[in-house]
């Protein structure tokens, strides 16, 4: 059994990298804190923080102890409150872009329903940039979607809540073939769309022709055209099914970076239930449905 007070300082100090900030966030001396991460360490029996003169990181045992923090605070924090009948309650508009919409996802927010029932949780599937001009005109309240990471894209200024970074690939059906010298057949989200424009902007970087092949609003429409064998397409590495593969290499196509998966919400929104489902998602690691 781990400590929910060891738990809630670690992750304050995995949150702000900084066990000075951490102190000042819970109301803590630094060297509280210090020896709080320690027991915890201790208790886990495992090295969780690396540190040194100049630069704080979590190991990777680090990694999956905040992801647990999280999860075991969530779910201490919804018991106490149904037991002392102050269950959330109210409505919570949460939006997802499609292509993370099918990851486990759904899963997670089915036991978010099982955790807090009294929550109406409504569900938006969308593109990223549809989606946050909804969060900006307080028709939602917080959307889970695909930035360019530091608030590179100036569709979607605001830096989210990064959950994950993933690197964006070229996926395509095995058997697809592009000769030497033909454009590359393109199959890409209408826009405005992050992987849309970053795949345009590569290949035009590179001096590589390209032409659509196939323009779809979905995900499900777009992994239709690429097992059809019609083109190639963006797509989050992490996120490939098992029946496509990445052919960056094989077609010697340009990198496209790397784009995070982030948590906006909206100051207006009810914070209690949005923290409560940013930390569900948080806590739970994110893989691709077969």
């Amino acid at each position: 059994m781990f400590d929910p007070a060891l738990l809630a300082t670690f992750l304050a100090v995995a949150e702000t990298h900084s066990f000075t900030r951490a102190a000042e966030q819970l109301g803590l001396s630094q060297p509280t804190v210090s020896q709080q991460v320690r027991k915890l360490e201790n208790a886990a029996g495992r090295i969780l923080i690396s540190r040194d003169t100049r630069d704080f990181v979590l190991t990777d045992n680090g990694d999956a102890m905040a992801g647990f923090a999280r999860t075991i605070l969530a779910a201490n924090a919804a018991a106490s409150s149904y037991f002392t009948g102050s269950a959330m309650r109210g409505r919570l508009r949460f939006g997802a872009a499609d292509d993370l919409a099918a990851t486990q996802l759904p899963r997670i927010l089915r036991h978010f329903r099982q955790l807090h029932p009294q929550i109406n949780l409504e569900l938006t599937v969308n593109q990223s940039v549809p989606l946050y001009r909804r969060l900006k005109a307080g028709h939602l309240d917080l959307i889970f979607i695909k930035q360019i990471p530091d608030a590179g894209d100036p569709n979607l200024p605001e830096t989210g809540t990064v959950v994950r970074r993933d690197t964006l690939v070229w996926m395509a059906e095995e058997r697809t073939v592009i000769e030497p010298g033909d454009p590359v057949p393109l199959i890409a989200y209408q826009a405005p769309s992050i992987s849309r424009r970053l795949a345009i902007d590569a290949l035009e970087a590179a001096g590589r022709t390209w032409r659509i092949t196939c323009n779809t609003r979905e995900v499900n429409g777009m992994l239709a055209a690429v097992r059809a064998g019609i083109g190639i397409a963006p797509h989050p590495h992490t996120l490939i099914p098992d029946d496509l593969v990445k052919v960056s290499n094989r077609f010697s196509l340009p990198d496209l970076g790397e784009v995070d998966f982030t948590l906006l919400s909206n100051p207006s929104a009810p914070a209690e239930a949005v923290d409560a489902l940013k930390s569900a998602i948080m806590g739970r690691t994110l893989s691709r449905t077969t």
